[in-house]
């Protein structure tokens, strides 16, 4: 089932511009191993959920945490419908992403196959993204 908040204060938001690179999320935290945007966009909750089942079909015992959440309505109005009548009603929602952004993290299985489950989500992403390590400090 996608994912999508509870309740919203506003039913409608405006497009908005994806500016800068990711200051915060931008670092694996929980996980071993990260999956890491390239590129902004903007991230359905439709894809979201089959970049998590396409990682937890592939090695079943991991861990793996989810670093975005879809806040942001998608409207749309229906085709061949003339110019006018206001703005669409929501369609889904998305997770905004700015090019530096952790998508999802996986932890407690070694890295090889850490890196074959982040590689069938990566298929998944409209978005370019990397494999990152988590850095000891």
């Amino acid at each position: 089932m996608a994912m999508m908040p509870k309740r919203v204060l506003h039913r409608k938001q405006q497009r908005g511009k994806i500016k800068g690179n990711a200051t915060r999320g931008n670092t694996v935290e929980f996980g071993e191993v990260g999956l890491q945007s390239m590129e902004g966009g903007w991230l359905s909750a439709r894809q979201i959920e089959a970049g998590r089942v396409a990682i937890s079909r592939s090695v079943p015992g991991a861990k793996v945490y989810i670093r975005i959440f879809p806040h942001k309505p998608i409207t749309g109005i229906p085709l061949e419908t003339r110019m006018g009548k206001g703005k669409g009603e929501p369609e889904y929602y998305a997770a905004v992403i700015k090019p530096g952004t952790v998508l999802f993290e996986i932890g407690g299985v070694p890295e090889a196959e850490a890196h074959l489950a982040l590689n069938r989500a990566v298929h998944k992403m409209p978005i370019r993204c990397r494999l990152v390590r988590r850095r000891h400090v």
